[in-house]
């Protein structure tokens, strides 16, 4: 398994423009929780599952509008590579290092 644990920055390409964020990741066997924060709020991770170096995780956005975002990413020494899906709006690309 991958050492999936830390604080990463990461840059989500979403249609709002690129929001900036530091992904919060603590695993415990299969599972995570933590945090994604960023200058609109911070929001918390529901059903975060790893699988070797994959992370797949759930948020309940809801500023600038209600909806829960589906999330994907690996990781890959010290970056991290995915996507976060809302709903009709598709997936955008996530990306992002881990904080030393």
């Amino acid at each position: 398994m991958a050492n999936v644990d830390g604080e990463w920055d990461v840059v989500t390409r979403s249609p709002m423009g690129d929001q900036k964020a530091v992904l919060t990741v603590r695993s415990a066997g299969d599972s995570f929780t933590g945090n994604m924060a960023s200058p609109m709020g911070a929001l918390e991770v529901i059903d975060g599952r790893v699988d070797g170096d994959t992370l797949t995780w759930k948020m309940d956005m809801k500023v600038p509008f209600p909806m829960m975002l589906d999330c994907k990413a690996t990781v890959d020494g010290d970056a991290i590579e995915g996507g976060v899906t809302a709903g009709a709006f598709g997936t955008s690309p996530m990306s992002g290092t881990r904080k030393a």
